[in-house]
């Protein structure tokens, strides 16, 4: 396998640096949120959402079974007040029954009035008195058969007097005890549905005093990405080079692509994978890409977030000032990994490569600019191009203080 020596990538990349035409040098800020200090914030924000995003979620659920019992609880309300209004109508009924039996008792009271004067009268008279008033024997034995009759008729009334009366007294004691029971049901009912009613007012507040938080942290975290932003704008310059090596597509933005293909490039970002595994658009798969595909380093392997890549490599990796053009410029995932206190870092870091080292001139003549050619690369700085430095998948050249990053060089 023909494996290139790192002079001859050297050079060649010193040429395509050397080449590169600059529209003009922008110190523009540029929104890369990847600042440690602010980062272990945001995390801490949005683990505090999640947990409260989880208890609201509870809650939510916990106000889905309130409120199901609340409709249980109207439920049997709405049945017993129906049967409440079934036995007031019974009441009712059975008052309207009673009347009438107190009607039919007040006639039989009259009939029962007229039987006794008339035995009254005849039980003033001797037996003997009575048969003498009689016409004959016959006329003597029918009175003492309608006596019997008119006996037999009063006992029969004072029986279905005091039945109708017992039976009317019955029917309003049974109703009455029905619609107490049922009364009783329905403040039983009412009294726990307004619990259950107190207890979603409470889970509604709970809801919306989560509601509040999530909102105040968001605005926290949009708060502490904006001072983020500005953290890495004072750390990495964007300058706006000629393009070289490829332009067009989706991932070019007036920088060129880098001569990334159009098919990673024109792709929404992270809609596909690269040959090489990585998402399209993103920093590392550009960044592999050019290094083993462009620049030819056969063999090179890496694991992990671009952050990490200076700790999986398979390559030699070194700090400023030992970095040769063509490495690969890792920004530290983290301030911890990373061997050198001042290096900055994010969750995710930035991979990038490198193209020209301090005092190294380019072209600066093109059109929509007044800079001089020969401008060079300030003292403490790299110039690099990369991929989704902007968070958008697009290419762009940098400017990047030298000691803030670990270099994965050539072989």
């Amino acid at each position: 396998m023909f494996i290139r020596s790192p002079h001859f990538i050297q050079g060649r990349l010193r040429t395509v640096a050397l080449s590169l035409s600059v529209l003009v040098l922008v110190l523009a800020t540029v929104p890369i949120v990847r600042a440690d200090i602010y980062q272990n914030q945001i995390n801490s924000l949005s683990t505090q959402n999640s947990l409260t995003q989880a208890q609201l979620n509870g809650l939510q659920l916990q106000a889905t079974n309130y409120q199901q019992a609340i409709d249980a609880y109207q439920a049997q309300v709405n049945d017993i007040n129906n049967a409440i209004a079934s036995n007031s109508a019974k009441q009712a009924a059975d008052q309207q029954a009673i009347a009438a039996d107190e009607a039919k008792i007040a006639l039989n009271k009259q009939y029962l009035a007229t039987d006794i004067r008339t035995m009254y009268v005849q039980g003033q008279m001797t037996m003997i008195e009575q048969l003498a008033t009689s016409q004959n024997l016959s006329t003597f034995v029918n009175k003492q058969e309608d006596d019997i009759k008119i006996q037999d008729n009063l006992n029969s009334l004072l029986a279905s007097i005091k039945t109708l009366q017992q039976q009317a007294q019955t029917n309003a004691d049974e109703v009455a005890a029905l619609i107490k029971t049922e009364q009783a049901q329905q403040a039983q009912v009412a009294t726990d549905e307004s619990q259950q009613a107190q207890l979603l007012n409470m889970n509604q507040s709970q809801q919306s005093a989560y509601n509040a938080q999530i909102a105040a942290n968001n605005a926290q975290i949009a708060a502490l990405k904006a001072e983020q932003a500005a953290a890495n704008a004072a750390i990495a310059r964007t300058v706006q080079v000629r393009p070289s090596g490829g332009g067009g597509g989706a991932c070019d933005m007036g920088y060129g692509n880098g001569g990334y293909p159009s098919v990673l490039c024109n792709a929404y970002q992270d809609a596909i994978l690269d040959a090489y595994g990585f998402p399209n658009r993103e920093c590392t798969s550009f960044a592999y890409w050019y290094f083993v595909n462009i620049e030819g380093n056969s063999g090179f392997q890496v694991n992990g977030n671009a952050g990490w890549w200076w700790e999986t490599s398979s390559f030699a990796v070194s700090t400023y000032p030992d970095v040769q053009v063509g490495a690969i410029g890792v920004e530290p995932s983290s301030v911890l990994n990373a061997p050198v206190p001042s290096l900055h870092g994010g969750y995710y870091g930035h991979v990038m490569i490198v193209l020209a080292l301090p005092g190294t001139t380019y072209d600066g003549h093109f059109p929509f600019t007044t800079a001089a050619a020969g401008t060079y690369v300030p003292e403490g700085y790299v110039l690099v191009m990369s991929m989704n430095e902007d968070e958008q998948g697009h290419f762009m050249y940098s400017l990047w203080p030298a000691n803030y990053l670990m270099y994965i060089n050539p072989q």
